[in-house]
């Protein structure tokens, strides 16, 4: 297959910009559906004049419909575009960029969808799509899945459906997290993974951060006490990496703690740490729920996290929270190994 696509690329270019382009729409369309043309022109950079086109000839050949409410796809273009992704993978480099920052980040497996999410909201849906997939692969009877806060791990969620395997599974939050816009909150995703897919959830209701008397108070609680029992048995763990002055902002820190951060050159957050450029841990926030060490005995950990600006985060979270998968998009996997191979020049 490889020696073929080679001569492709080198003999028939046209050819492959065009695929790829179809390709891309036909994947909005699946990801937005129903939709309309504007929509859709919108959100892939493109002019209805020019998608017109486009659309007239997939719907020819039967992979879009037309309806009062907008355009979908097919049965059959559902399943051309499932049948497509690891060809696109190997026809844009997609395979080889897997492989590569799987090797540097020294992970046992890296997913990389097409595209920037800092620019396209649809770009982080597909991360969702891909870990939602993830999630049903993985699936054991009477599981426990613990699942951070944060906007990509909400997408995972939101593009979850029902499953016979995730009908046993338990979803619990990662940590407290009251206080952040409800649909980030850990609470809010783990309710929402159990209602997508059929299956049950537990709540934890404290506030994300916490001073120390309220923590050590907390912490004795017998329902805290139970969630942790629960939480420490997490067979899976979803979460995603955060800018770090993002992050301390969101979560109203104290101007003296954003000054500490920017001090110590903080780049990325996860699981209520935060860190530098080289790894190293420079502030843990008292919260309640998984911390590093738990990580430990965590069979499967999966980190969601994607756009360029985000690349030295992950980068950064990666080697200390260890996930085994990472779910990212093109353009922070071509950043992250842009700057690992700059660091690395002498």
């Amino acid at each position: 297959m490889k020696p073929i696509l080679d001569l492709q690329k080198q003999l028939l270019p046209d050819l492959l910009d065009v695929m790829r382009k179809r390709y891309e729409i036909l994947r909005h369309l699946q990801l937005m559906q129903p939709v309309g043309r504007r929509s859709l022109a919108s959100a892939l950079g493109t002019t209805e004049r020019i998608l017109r086109g486009e659309v007239d000839f997939l719907k020819e050949q039967g992979l879009v419909r037309t309806d009062p409410v907008g355009m979908s796809l097919t049965m059959q273009g559902d399943t051309l575009v499932a049948d497509m992704e690891p060809l696109i993978k190997e026809l844009f480099g997609f395979t080889d960029l897997e492989k590569q920052l799987a090797r540097m980040l020294n992970l046992q497996k890296v997913i990389v969808v097409p595209g920037d999410s800092d620019r396209s909201d649809w770009v982080k849906k597909e991360m969702g799509k891909a870990g939602a997939r993830l999630l049903k692969q993985l699936a054991h009877p009477r599981q426990v899945v613990a699942v951070a806060g944060g906007t990509t791990v909400a997408s995972v969620a939101q593009m979850m459906t029902a499953t016979a395997g995730l009908r046993e599974t338990t979803f619990v939050p990662a940590r407290g997290g009251l206080g952040e816009t409800v649909e980030l909150e850990a609470n809010y995703i783990a309710s929402l993974m159990a209602q997508k897919s059929g299956g049950k959830y537990r709540l934890m209701h404290v506030p994300d951060q916490l001073s120390d008397e309220a923590y050590h108070t907390l912490i004795r609680e017998p329902h805290i006490q139970e969630m942790l029992e629960i939480l420490r048995s997490a067979r899976i763990v979803v979460h995603g990496v955060g800018d770090a002055q993002t992050m301390a902002k969101r979560r109203k820190s104290s101007p003296d703690l954003l000054e500490k951060l920017k001090e110590k050159g903080a780049v990325g957050e996860a699981f209520g740490y935060y860190f530098n450029a080289e790894g190293e841990i420079v502030h843990r926030g008292h919260s309640i729920g998984l911390s590093l060490e738990d990580l430990q005995s965590v069979e499967t950990i999966i980190a969601v996290a994607g756009g360029s600006s985000k690349a030295k985060a992950v980068a950064a979270v990666g080697p200390v929270a260890r996930p085994d998968i990472l779910i990212t998009d093109e353009a922070a996997a071509r950043t992250i190994l842009l700057d690992l191979a700059t660091a690395n020049t002498p």
